[in-house]
């Protein structure tokens, strides 16, 4: 029993186990060097025992960094708080033991130690954030905005150099990508973005005021030409039907110039025909113009024959064919009784 329990202490100091996940440095007497001491493949491996030998072991696995809110400018003088974040993965661990071995034995102390070097290399590489305009990051178009092309600057400047003038690869850490999940405005800026959108808004309103009055303008001014040209042409056919009307009209001017006493009487017999066209009850002295053909006396010479229209004498005849069906006539006070004619 002390047989296995020996053997079984001595193949667990003796063996070590690489996951498919992980990659390991071999160590002899705390230093590493040379290909054999990277374990990439997994399996389980041999080693001297502890302390001629030891193994540290890295997830080669992307890990994830935060940077804290870092007040940036951008080009055009405006203060932005931006926070970002990076991917980056172990590439080299020889490398990455070599540089952070001394922050402790344990892989957490390397990638802990790790991560603060990219923390500050993220923060030094976000200063790219000069080149780009508030309105490039900021877009209501998502195809205009230009944070994408700012993230793979900052990407780029995050591979290119960290602090002492090292690269990312010096440390054996390879950086993935680079992302901005965050930008913050401070009060001052908000309030100068917002002055600025309120001017903007003002310039479309005045440009817009500006186009609708040169349409109205224009509407105006078309609806003006439009009338003076009906006006003109209705005038113009005014005339000629005015012209029209006089020509036609002038036979029976001269008919009526040639007998006027006739024309007088027809155009009574008109009137009488308008004016008692409606239940009405008028009355009304036979003195009036048009009504002295109901007096006693007129109707009484229209009915005999005896009235004479210029050199014309009218009969009975034609007095009843030419006066409508007029009201009976009284003596009594010599009115005239129009009531119930139609």
């Amino acid at each position: 029993m002390a047989f296995l329990f020996v053997a079984a202490m001595l193949l667990y100091t003796c063996t070590y186990t690489v996951r498919f996940t992980e990659i390991a440095v071999l160590t002899t007497f705390g230093k590493a060097s040379g290909a054999d001491a990277i374990k990439t493949e997994p399996g389980l491996e041999f080693k001297w025992p502890y302390p001629v030998q030891n193994v540290t072991t890295y997830d080669k696995r992307v890990r994830f960094v935060q940077t804290r809110s870092e007040t940036q400018q951008t080009a055009d003088a405006r203060q932005i708080i931006v926070e970002s974040f990076a991917t980056w993965r172990v590439k080299d661990p020889l490398v990455f033991f070599q540089r952070f071995s001394n922050a402790g034995e344990r892989a957490d102390d390397h990638f802990r130690k790790a991560e603060s070097t990219i923390r500050d290399s993220l923060r030094s590489a976000l200063g790219v954030t000069s080149g780009f305009r508030m309105d490039q990051l900021f877009s209501a178009d998502e195809k205009g905005s230009k944070l994408p092309e700012l993230e793979a600057r900052v990407l780029a400047a995050l591979k290119a150099s960290t602090a002492g003038g090292n690269t990312l690869s010096d440390f054996g850490v390879e950086a993935v990508s680079v992302g901005v999940n965050r930008i913050i405005l401070p009060e001052e800026t908000t309030q100068k973005v917002m002055d600025a959108m309120i001017e903007n808004r003002r310039t479309l309103v005045k440009g817009l005021e500006s186009e609708g009055e040169s349409r109205a303008q224009a509407i105006r001014s078309k609806a003006d030409s439009d009338a003076l040209r009906i006006e003109a042409f209705a005038r113009r056919r005014a005339d000629e039907i005015r012209a029209l009307g006089d020509k036609e009209a002038r036979q029976f001017y001269e008919q009526m110039n040639a007998s006027p006493d006739l024309a007088v009487f027809l155009r009574n017999v008109d009137f009488l025909k308008t004016t008692l066209s409606r239940r009405t009850t008028l009355v009304l002295p036979d003195s009036l113009p048009g009504f002295d053909m109901l007096s006693l006396s007129g109707l009484d010479k229209l009915m005999s024959g005896k009235e004479k229209i210029g050199a014309t004498s009218i009969g009975n005849d034609a007095a009843t064919a030419i006066l409508p069906k007029l009201p009976s006539v009284t003596e009594a006070g010599k009115q005239t009784s129009a009531e119930g004619v139609r």
